[in-house]
């Protein structure tokens, strides 16, 4: 083992204590959640980085993913046309993409997921999937079962794998929604893999399989840290047990479920873009002030400060502590800053050019493949706020003051499998960039 693992294994220790600190040093720490995430974390990563049928497996599940994805976009292409196409691509007429929109890419997939997972559920076929994954956490991480069931649900879908356990939000203690919160945001959304995948794949052939496995990875970590930030105090309503996820009584029939999810789904959406809207708009007023007060300074300062490049600096040490090597850890921190603001999308550009470049070492490659896959910038407390509030009205407000701390956890959860990633890391460039 190399010096720059064993700084990733004092950064994951060290990432850990961040949570511990950012949520006050409360007790009772909770130390079946700490040891049992680390463990399934460490045994996650011995599997994926160790042995290779794993990273196997990991590549056919992202096949299978993407292709559920590719057909969610029929109907949003129909609606919207070469808007809803990804970048570089083009529709059956030849009209070419116009880059990526948000607006037509993302959340008509939003609603189509949610369709998908209401005919899942009324069909019998997803609870036996969710239920195992939601009883190995709940048995090994102490978590309730409603969390270990989100939990579950966001190693296969985003936002909208909060329908998963629709009918317990209401009942839920804050530590939970923190949990919930946290694990939506530090996991990759099935709607946005095949941007990162596109974007990557001529250089890190096996990116799909690594993106999948960080996402997995992220929920023993977003755990974690969400239960050192605030922990359990309360008497959770599924405390000791799994509760069920079976829907089939809510629905008549297959196309009842249909309908029902996709209306589901609408909610999430609306949710997600009216506070996007919000949100991202107070994060472009704060830039605004930022550069106008530093312009003054730019001869001295580089050039006018703006809040990505504020936390940039912020991160530099932060990447230091992944065990990124030191000729990268400008471009790391700055990446990584960028990725809280503006969304990850960016970033992963960014770090394919670099990559392209040579301007990056394959092990920074591969760390901030992990660090910067998940929800954790600004715009995810608007969309998970809001797209959960849409379902749970009556927790609003507890909804909105735990976002940011969430977005805080999830930072942590997601810089936590980085730096796992770095610590399993042994030089294996050929895997990285065959």
């Amino acid at each position: 083992m190399s010096w720059l693992n064993l700084v990733s294994v004092v950064g994951f220790v060290a990432l850990a204590a961040m949570a511990w600190l950012a949520g006050g040093c409360r007790r009772p720490v909770p130390w079946r959640t700490a040891v049992g995430s680390t463990t399934i974390m460490v045994v996650l990563g011995a599997l994926i980085f160790l042995v290779p049928i794993s990273r196997v497996a990991l590549i056919w599940l992202n096949d299978l993913v993407v292709a559920i994805l590719g057909s969610s976009n029929a109907g949003a292409e129909f609606v919207f046309g070469p808007l809803a196409i990804a970048p570089g691509e083009a529709t059956d007429n030849g009209e070419p993409s116009i880059g990526f929109v948000l607006a037509a890419q993302v959340l008509p997939a939003v609603i189509f997921f949610a369709a998908l997972m209401a005919v899942l559920y009324h069909l019998r076929l997803v609870q036996p999937v969710v239920r195992f994954f939601g009883r190995l956490f709940h048995r090994t991480l102490g978590l309730s079962g409603a969390e270990s069931l989100a939990g579950a649900s966001n190693i296969f879908f985003g936002v909208e794998s909060a329908t998963t356990i629709r009918p317990y939000l209401e009942r839920m203690t804050r530590s939970e929604l923190l949990t919930v919160l946290t694990c939506c945001m530090a996991t990759v959304a099935s709607t946005t893999l095949a941007v990162y995948v596109l974007f990557l794949r001529d250089l890190f052939p096996q990116i799909a399989g690594h993106l999948i496995s960080a996402s997995v990875l992220s929920i023993p970590a977003a755990a974690m840290v969400s239960k050192l930030m605030l922990p359990e105090t309360g008497t959770p309503a599924t405390l000791g047990r799994l509760p069920e996820i079976d829907r089939c009584d809510i629905y008549g029939n297959t196309m009842s479920a249909l309908t029902g999810g996709a209306w589901d789904g609408l909610k999430l959406a609306a949710g997600i873009a009216c506070l996007l809207i919000a949100v991202l708009g107070v994060v472009a007023l704060i830039d605004l002030g930022l550069t106008r007060l530093t312009l003054p300074f730019a001869g001295v300062l580089g050039g006018p400060i703006d809040l990505g490049r504020l936390l940039g600096w912020i991160f530099t040490p932060v990447a230091w502590l992944l065990g990124i090597e030191a000729g990268d850890l400008t471009e790391a921190g700055r990446l990584l800053g960028e990725r809280s603001i503006v969304t990850e999308i960016p970033p992963y550009r960014e770090l394919a050019q670099l990559a392209r470049d040579h301007a990056v070492s394959a092990r920074t490659t591969l760390i901030l493949s992990y660090a910067l896959c998940g929800f954790a910038h600004v715009g995810s407390v608007g969309i998970f706020v809001g797209g959960i509030s849409a379902l749970a009205p009556s927790r609003r407000d507890d909804l909105a003051a735990l976002g940011l701390r969430a977005l805080v956890g999830a930072t942590l959860a997601t810089l936590m499998t980085g730096a796992l990633a770095g610590a399993f890391f042994h030089g294996q460039a050929g895997v990285l960039l065959d």
